[in-house]
């Protein structure tokens, strides 16, 4: 068209060979830090790709190398704290380790919106798949859906069992009931005989898994372990919860599914005068950020998001070279604060 300006072409591997003076080869070794180019030349090519403002063609480079150093994530659209904690482990813990993470984050967990997602992800040839599994139906979805690069499901749920059509499902995820025995066993330990448990959804895995811990650990010490009250992960729940509690006869511990719930509690708790822990002790679970700053300062059980990331990504780099991987559970541990004292 008459008048209209010429499109700049992007610069190219030659336009940086002929400015440094080298030969395209020679450009390609500096590009993939072979260790067989002299020092001075390697300043001048990455001087050139500077001053041209040079990028590498990673699609073309795939075609060469059958690598696009890309992985995939699927989670939750939720902003709960586990898997958007596990998240942001994940995708550090993969830079780290020289790959990048498309993210696909879905409302609704069912065969057809996870197959949507791989197929998304296979579209961009990501090399392996990492699916945060909290939920039932996350499990269910990921069983029936095939994907023919490796994937690492990242929960505390019994391993998928693969299908047929899949590369290889390996599994990571934290021991979630060995944190609420250890959770249990400490308020137990300080002389509480009896201990009720404000559970999350059992929908959730995590929640199915604190529940079973508290139960054991009530059971092996001979302690009573009231019917649990199933409420959602929110403050409000645990707000809620707490008045009823200060309201109809207060248990001298409480362990909390998680740290929001127990926040909520700790704010009934005081509206209704009930002190913690001279009254009442409370633990929660999963150490939030400003789980130190509570008043009074909770005790709780963390787990390690940042270590869980790195686990999985190992994982799924062991699977991409043909390894076995065995399942991994990463231990959570107590952090005893102001919140929880012996009974008075």
């Amino acid at each position: 068209m008459a008048g209209a300006p010429a499109v700049r072409r992007p610069p190219a591997m030659s336009d940086v060979a002929v400015l440094a003076g080298v030969s395209h080869q020679t450009v390609s070794r500096v590009l993939n830090d072979h260790p067989s180019v002299r020092p001075e030349t390697r300043e001048r090519v990455l001087a050139a790709i500077a001053e041209l403002g040079y990028r590498r063609n990673s699609a073309a480079r795939a075609l060469v190398t059958r690598r696009t150093g890309a992985l995939g994530v699927v989670t939750t659209s939720s902003a709960h704290h586990g898997p958007t904690s596990t998240l942001l482990g994940l995708e550090s813990a993969a830079r780290e380790v020289g790959y990048w993470v498309s993210v696909a984050a879905i409302d609704r967990f069912d065969a057809g919106t996870l197959r949507g997602a791989l197929d998304h992800f296979l579209d961009q040839a990501v090399e392996g798949i990492a699916i945060i599994v909290p939920q039932v139906d996350v499990a269910e979805a990921v069983a029936a859906s095939a994907a023919p690069v490796p994937v690492v499901t990242v929960t505390s749920g019994e391993p998928v069992e693969p299908g047929a059509e899949h590369a290889r499902i390996v599994s990571v995820g934290v021991d979630q009931r060995e944190g609420a025995r250890a959770a249990t066993r400490h308020l137990i330990g300080l002389g509480h005989r009896e201990v009720v448990h404000l559970a999350g959804p059992q929908d959730w895995f995590d929640a199915q898994e604190r529940l079973a811990g508290w139960r054991e650990a009530c059971a092996a010490a001979g302690v009573g372990a009231p019917d649990p009250v199933e409420v959602d992960w929110s403050a409000e729940s645990g707000y809620r919860e707490g008045l009823r509690l200060a309201d109809a006869g207060l248990p001298t511990a409480v362990f909390a599914a998680n740290d929001q719930l127990a926040l909520g509690m700790l704010r009934a708790f005081w509206e209704r005068g009930v002190r913690v822990p001279q009254d009442v002790s409370v633990v929660g679970f999963d150490d939030e950020a400003g789980a130190a700053y509570f008043v009074p300062p909770l005790t709780t059980v963390r787990q390690d998001f940042p270590a869980l990331g790195c686990s999985a990504i190992a994982a799924l780099v062991r699977a991409l070279a043909g390894e076995e991987v065995p399942r991994t559970l990463l231990p959570a541990t107590l952090v005893p604060r102001a919140s929880t004292a012996a009974p008075r």
